[in-house]
């Protein structure tokens, strides 16, 4: 059976061609592995060198460094270390810089003021990835600062976008397995189980973008439920950093695995069969064409749930094949540049206009997640 399902996968690999033979590191597999590796410095190499100031705190920047520190951990470049390093001490170890409380704000905001909204605190996660390679308290007292504050408040809507689940869900497992403060998995909980009653949609396993995008009060041009191609992203690539850092015995994970797998089986049918996924998920006239930054958050997902028993490989597969197809054969330009990112938005456009040149960090660090994760996935495959 095991021998069956193995060569039925590599012929599925071998239709879509550039992910070859992905079932070790000998022979062709160990070639794999090093074109992986030559990918994740393409890609991040040219990110880097494109923009030596590596920027503020903000949810975009800090997207490409939960990315950039993947890549580091795979291949074990200092210079993609060093460029992390260098961002967090530019930004003093902070999101959003403001010291007085009775400011702090948490719904949209890009100023100073805004230490409570989600976008700003994102950064958290790559501080304590920092903090655990090298332990000092300073890199995470800022962190613990804001999270210990807002867990201190009556409120529960801290998370009221889909997008604000990766940004801040894994910031509260990391900081629990740095404190052990169990009050951060009780937290984590009371504001997804908000965000969920909120955006989630049982009868297809998608989130809304937010409340403006819930049907039927929001429709895409055809009449048909609008679900955000990156939105979805957010959740499915934030459910495996969270899962990655939970307690095995946490009495809600198999609630976020279910989720999870929920919404990989539901992502399996809207795939296209040019390996993306169209920016509103179910209508694809709403905004034709591919898509970069949900496509590769989609493909880390699926990635990790196979690598980590939680998605059949036999089954989902087949998915990652094609979408790794489109990330390296259409996404990824000849220098590094890695194109047809839709820009900063919240939602499927009609009529925008994506294409080769059109870039991101936050697609970046996407594409990063999704080969470290695919590196995994060759090293498993013995």
């Amino acid at each position: 059976m095991m021998r069956t399902r193995q060569l039925q996968f590599v012929l599925l690999l071998l239709l879509c061609g550039t992910m070859g033979n992905a079932f070790g590191r000998s022979g062709k597999n160990k070639k794999e592995y090093r074109k992986v590796c030559s990918l994740i410095e393409r890609v991040n190499d040219h990110w880097q060198a494109q923009h030596p100031d590596p920027g503020n705190a903000f949810w975009n920047r800090a997207a490409y460094h939960t990315g950039n520190m993947a890549a580091y951990r795979a291949t074990g470049n200092k210079d993609y270390l060093n460029y992390s390093l260098r961002w967090a001490e530019q930004n003093n170890w902070k999101g959003a810089p403001s010291d007085d409380k009775s400011k702090w704000k948490y719904h949209y905001g890009e100023s100073a003021d805004y230490v409570l909204f989600g976008d700003w605190q994102i950064c958290f996660q790559v501080y304590a990835e920092l903090y655990q390679l090298d332990p000092d308290p300073e890199k995470i007292k800022r962190a613990r600062e804001v999270m210990e504050y807002q867990m201190s408040t009556d409120k529960n809507d801290y998370w009221w976008w889909v997008d604000g689940l990766y940004m801040v869900m894994p910031v509260m497992t990391k900081l629990h397995a740095i404190t052990g403060n169990a009050q951060y998995l009780d937290k984590l909980y009371e504001y997804y189980s908000f965000a969920r009653e909120l955006m989630y949609d049982p009868a297809t396993g998608y989130f809304f973008r937010d409340a403006k995008y819930i049907y039927p009060k929001h429709q895409t041009n055809s009449g048909l439920k609008d679900f955000w191609a990156r939105g979805n992203g957010w959740i499915f690539a934030g459910f495996p950093r969270v899962l990655n850092d939970l307690p095995a015995d946490d009495e809600h994970r198999s609630e976020y695995v279910k989720t999870f797998q929920r919404l990989a089986a539901a992502l399996k049918q809207s795939q296209q069969p040019e390996g993306y996924w169209t920016r509103s998920i179910l209508d694809p006239a709403q905004a034709p064409g591919p898509e970069t930054s949900g496509t590769a958050f989609f493909t880390y997902g699926f990635l990790w749930g196979i690598n980590n028993g939680i998605l059949d490989q036999e089954e989902y597969g087949p998915v990652v094949a094609k979408s790794w197809n489109y990330l390296t054969t259409v996404a990824l330009q000849d220098d590094g540049r890695l194109g047809y990112v839709q820009p900063i938005g919240e939602r499927a456009i009609p009529g925008q206009v994506i294409d080769k040149n059109s870039t991101a960090d936050f697609g970046v660090g996407a594409f990063l997640l999704a080969a470290t994760e695919y590196l995994k996935f060759l090293d498993t495959k013995k």
